[in-house]
Parts: C-alpha cells; structure tokens; sequence
C-alpha cells in the first residue's frame, strides 16, 4: 500500500442537461472537460465517479463523445476511473452509455448492478486499485431514494475488515448531511447505514458540496454537481453554498485531506429576479427588456427569474422567445424560468422541479390505482411504475425502423414489469 497517494472525486456532472439551452449544455460540459483535465495537473492517481456522469442513461453522442475521449486520455496515462452509477444514469434492464464506456475499456464499474429482491442479503464486492493499493467498493444509486433498501440488506463486514486505506463510492443523500430546504423534499439513508470502518465515503446525488464524518470515523464528502441543472443549483453557487467542480484528495499515512477545485465559469452565469405583481403584459416586457440589457454579454449566461401576479394577460403574451432573441443577438443565452409567474390567463404556477414533478404525478397515479395489484404498493412499486415510464418515453433513434422501435419498448416494458417474453406459437 503506498503510503501518499493523491486521487479525483467527481460526482453529477449530468453531460448532456439543459437539453433546451444548447448555449448553457456546452458550459456545462466544457465544465466537467476542465475537472477532468484538473484529474491531469494534480497528478491524482485515480478518479472516482460517484453517478449521473450523464443526464440520462443514453445521451446524445455529440455529449458523449468529448467527455469519452478525455477519460481515454486519464487511461492511457495509466490513471485509473472507478464509476458507479447514479439516479439519472441508470436503469434497470437497459444498457447505457456507462456499460458501453465500461466494456471498451475507460473506466471500471465498481458497483454490482444485479436488480435483486426486496430484503434479500448479499455480500459487497470490492476490487483493489494496483497503483495505490486502495480498497474500493460501492453501491449505485436508483431514482428518488429507493436504493436505501439495498444499504440495508448489504453485508460489509469482510471490506471493513480490509487492511489499508478502503473507499467506498455512493450516489443516495445522507439524511444528517441535507441542506434545510431539501429535508422535506428528499428521501435518503441515516450515516450508519453506510459501510463502517471506511477512510474515504465519495457521496453524490444532492449537488450540494459538503464535508464530513462517515460511520466510525472516515471522511464523508459530496463535491457538488460540477455544474448544476437546475437555477437553484446556480443560486447555491453563485451564493457560495456550494462548490462546482471535483475534489482532490491527499492521502498521507492513511489521514486523508480534500480540495475543492471549481471548473464552471462564475464570470459567465447570471442570475436575474425580476418581480412583475401588478403590471400589465406591456409593462411586464418592458421590464424583462430593460433587465436583459443590463446582463447582455457576448458569453453571458442569463438565467431570469420571472415571478409575480400580472395585472393582465397571460405568459404567451411577454413573447419570450423574442425578448431573449434580442437580448443575445451578440451572443449569450437566456434561460427563463416563470414558474412562480400568474397571471388572470394562467391557472396557476408550475411549482417545483423535474424531479418533483414526476414524484407528484407518480404518487397521484398509484394513488388512483384500484386495481388488484400489491406489487404497485410501496418504494417497489414506485419503482417499477418509474422505470415503466422511462423505457416508454425513450425516443426512437434516427433510421431505427419503427417495428423494431416498438418491439424494443414493448420488450422494455415486459422486464420492467418482471414478465417474461411471449413465446412464439
């Protein structure tokens, strides 16, 4: 075991979100190319990748490719990438991107992928880093906190018991570690469902960076989302909450030390409130034209937020698409968000994320069911009705014959909800 040795902790990169900003995506991925490259400079041994390395298990190509050949270049250096996967980057039953980099070669799958049953025991594998002689195992995360019954079904005690320096890579919220305005809102695991008697415990899932102590002693860290996808998570940043980027670690006779290095470009983000109550449409426009000027840059990334009650009409008519039109003529993008935006032509606010939004419809959905159905009861159910939803909604490929398009999903579905294939007569 080497006695100093330095490694990279990536977590939430999300290639390939803000899949309407083209402008904000590139930022984004050009942010998670400059923590790779940072991989390089600090000379880190190995890199860790606690989950969602992309937005969804199959990107576009054009997102995967950069970030691909910039993980091939770590390798061929002879550093070495540890992946798990996280709520966005996995499925069950379908193959991702992170299978595909896996089997050629650009990093190592530390975390078994088995769909297994509910409350059924099973061992944790680990795999030793022949650098660094580092311990390394890890669980990866599924959609909206349902991995917490895999945390507590695992069986650890033979990696804890493990000489040398042991990590151990997760993507789920640690309950104690939440900020206060995610408590009510996220599902995570207690700290000691974690594997205990470990150095390093490498978080993600929560974008939001923070430090501290895992079961029985052993740095617990969550670097942050490299970027973000949400305003909220720009807020976070711009406010210094939170960090953007990748954490190097030192490890000096097994004490462990992290930095946090920022990738995503502070100078370019800008965030704009912008409160309408009591204006009319024409006033409103005014208002949000005056306020672009004001941020307009051939690089700035604008992101307003409209809120308010209007005196008069509707969204559609403060002609969005045309004020942001104007205001980056130069260059620049403009990313809305009017979630909290009313008006008389308008039932009410959008409130809440993506994330929060599929919850809501989800719990909605099972609620209505009356249908003779225990297995759609609890987290399981939850479960497959998610995973039902996002094999359905996957978009046909270009030049995919739609006959096989629909045989695929129609396959999709049936594992998805545990049936087997029909047989032909």
């Amino acid at each position: 075991m080497a006695d100093r040795f330095v490694f990279a902790h990536l977590a939430d990169a999300h290639v390939g979100a803000w899949p309407r900003a083209p402008k904000v995506r590139a930022a984004l991925r050009e942010s998670v190319l400059r923590a790779l490259a940072v991989v390089e400079e600090r000379s880190a041994d190995f890199l860790l990748i606690s989950g969602d390395l992309f937005h969804t298990p199959v990107p576009d190509p054009t997102e995967v490719a950069p970030v691909a050949a910039a993980l091939k270049r770590l390798v061929d250096q002879g550093r070495r990438v540890y992946a798990i996967y996280g709520s966005h980057d996995y499925v069950a039953h379908r193959t991702s991107w992170l299978d595909v980099l896996a089997a050629a070669g650009v990093f190592v799958k530390v975390a078994p992928e088995a769909v297994r049953t509910e409350g059924t025991r099973w061992t944790l594998p680990f795999l030793i880093d022949p650098g660094t002689g580092a311990r390394i195992a890890g669980i990866s995360g599924r959609s909206h906190g349902l991995d917490r019954e895999y945390f507590r079904a695992v069986d650890s005690e033979a990696f804890s018991a493990e000489p040398g320096y042991r990590i151990f890579q997760f993507h789920a919220a640690v309950e104690e570690y939440l900020p206060a305005g995610l408590k009510e809102h996220i599902r995570g695991i207690r700290r000691d469902d974690l594997p205990s008697a470990c150095d390093y415990y490498a978080g993600g899932h929560i974008h939001f960076t923070y430090e501290g102590e895992g079961p029985g002693g052993g740095l617990l860290v969550n670097p942050g989302a490299v970027f973000g996808t949400s305003r909220t998570d720009l807020e976070n940043a711009v406010a210094g909450r939170t960090h953007q980027g990748i954490a190097i670690v030192t490890v000096e006779g097994g004490r462990s030390s992290v930095e946090f290095v920022d990738t995503a470009p502070p100078d370019r983000i800008r965030l704009v409130d912008i409160d309408v109550s009591g204006k009319t449409v024409e006033e409103a426009r005014a208002e949000l034209e005056r306020a672009l000027v004001e941020e307009k840059g051939p690089a700035a990334l604008v992101f307003p937020k409209v809120h308010g009650t209007l005196a008069e009409g509707g969204v559609a008519g403060l002609s969005l698409t045309e004020v942001a039109r104007a205001a980056t003529s130069e260059g620049g993008a403009v990313t809305w968000d009017v979630r909290d935006l009313v008006g008389p032509a308008t039932e009410g606010s959008l409130r809440g994320d993506e994330t929060d939004i599929e919850t809501r419809e989800v719990e909605a959905l099972l609620a209505e069911t009356r249908l003779d159905a225990p297995w759609l009861a609890g987290p399981r159910g939850e479960r497959v009705v998610r995973d039902l939803v996002r094999e359905l909604g996957v978009p046909k490929a270009e030049g995919e014959a739609r006959a096989d398009y629909e045989a695929m999903r129609l396959e999709a579905a049936r594992q998805a909800l545990g049936l087997r294939a029909e047989r032909p007569a």
